[in-house]
């Protein structure tokens, strides 16, 4: 059965989009249509990323692009206006960790700020240039990756990583409550583990933190890139012309 192609001519903008969720977002994106344009720090899987889009049949370019710098942000968003003359979604996927395990009082402020810096700071910034790319055009939507992290504290995940993902949802909310009568759409997605790159190389690989991460989702498994990318594509589609401000879990029960 050939999927609905629902973005047809649509430009859409992944931040974070070289690997893992961000990747696995733009390929799907492009599979339906949608002119991709991918965002990151590394330009060699940002061009392998557009190589496997354009095997496709689709359109994509990649734009190296550090989300916590306001300069880095606003090139990068005008970098979709000069190639494609519009903007229509963007999926603000970019995030780091930070340090696992250490309590307030011990964590390292230089790393506090890089973990605000990518994961509030470049939301926000992202979403600055963004909307204003949307408001000349007088609609889009905007998803910005949070995670169960937003919803309950953790001592194992760290102080800076569960307070950004905190603000992202709160950041989501106040914006999506200033642009709905605009015709712009923002709403979260919230992923609990999910099988990537990165936790593939982490804790995936320890037996032990493996073990435990099942026991804290219920259905039993680790999630996958593409049960989060659909909901990424759901709320940017017209199909939830009527959701906005939302932040959904994508958990396997986590929350439960």
């Amino acid at each position: 059965m050939q999927m609905n192609k629902r973005f047809v001519d649509k430009v859409v903008l992944v931040t974070g989009g070289t690997s893992g969720l961000g990747q696995d977002a733009a390929l799907a994106f492009a599979r339906e249509g949608a002119k991709v344009v991918i965002a990151g720090r590394r330009p060699e899987p940002g061009a392998n990323t557009v190589a496997l889009i354009r095997e496709q049949g689709s359109e994509a370019h990649f734009v190296q692009a550090d989300v916590s710098q306001p300069d880095s942000a606003k090139a990068m968003v005008q970098s979709c206006l000069d190639h494609w003359g519009r903007l229509d979604y963007a999926y603000n996927n970019a995030g780091i960790d930070g340090v696992p395990m250490v309590h307030t009082a011990d964590y390292d402020p230089e790393v506090w700020n890089r973990v605000i810096g990518t994961n509030l700071t470049g939301v926000f910034l992202s979403m600055k240039y963004e909307l204003q790319a949307m408001l000349k055009t007088g609609k889009g939507a905007i998803v910005n990756n949070s995670a169960v992290a937003a919803f309950k504290a953790s001592k194992a995940v760290g102080s800076a990583y569960i307070a950004s993902k905190h603000g992202v949802n709160g950041l989501t909310r106040n914006a999506a409550l200033e642009y709905a009568d605009k015709g712009i759409r923002i709403n979260a997605v919230c992923p609990a583990m999910i099988r990537t790159p990165m936790s593939d190389q982490g804790l995936l690989k320890d037996e032990a933190l493996l073990k435990r991460a099942l026991s804290l989702h219920p259905i039993g498994r680790i999630g996958m890139p593409s049960e989060v990318t659909a909901l990424v594509m759901f709320l940017c589609s017209d199909e939830a012309s009527f959701m906005t401000g939302t932040a959904i879990p994508v958990d396997g029960g986590f929350l439960c």
